[in-house]
């Protein structure tokens, strides 16, 4: 059987969310505040194995709007659990409006904080930045909501 794992690098970046799918990968694209929602109720209704699995699963998962709001430390624990369940495993994409020096106000425990950055750069893809073993992704232009917000 072929190794179906996506690799980030054979994917242009524009086309990994879009394109997958067609390739036959199983991508699932959601938002940071709707995946930790989600994690925080399967924790509650003691499914969250289950959760993480499916999250573990999928060949693409792509976060969005990490950053925009701060975690409590259960939340960002329970995330951290889906990105280590995925890790050396699965591609992910991150879009966040913050650099990982930001990300301190998002995860509000340094210790997690700085093992979620370690977790995604490793073998990670995140669009805005990258460090470790990947390629740095910067669109260099401002967002389309702040420019139609101008007009």
């Amino acid at each position: 059987m072929p190794d179906r794992r996506l690799r980030y690098r054979q994917i242009p970046p524009s086309h990994r969310a879009r394109n997958s799918p067609e390739k036959g990968y199983r991508v699932k694209c959601t938002l940071a505040t709707r995946l930790v929602n989600e994690l925080v109720k399967a924790a509650d209704e003691k499914v969250l194995a289950k959760i993480i699995a499916r999250y573990g699963r999928v060949d693409l998962l792509c976060i969005d709007e990490l950053g925009y709001m701060e975690l409590d430390r259960r939340a960002a624990e329970l995330l951290f659990q889906v990105l280590t369940e995925r890790e050396e495993k699965n591609s992910i994409v991150i879009a966040s409006n913050r650099s990982f020096s930001g990300w301190t106000k998002t995860f509000t425990d340094p210790r997690l904080c700085s093992a979620t950055v370690d977790r995604l750069t490793f073998n990670g893809a995140i669009v805005d930045r990258l460090t470790f073993n990947g390629a740095i992704i910067e669109t260099g232009t401002d967002s389309y909501r702040l420019a139609h917000t101008r007009q």
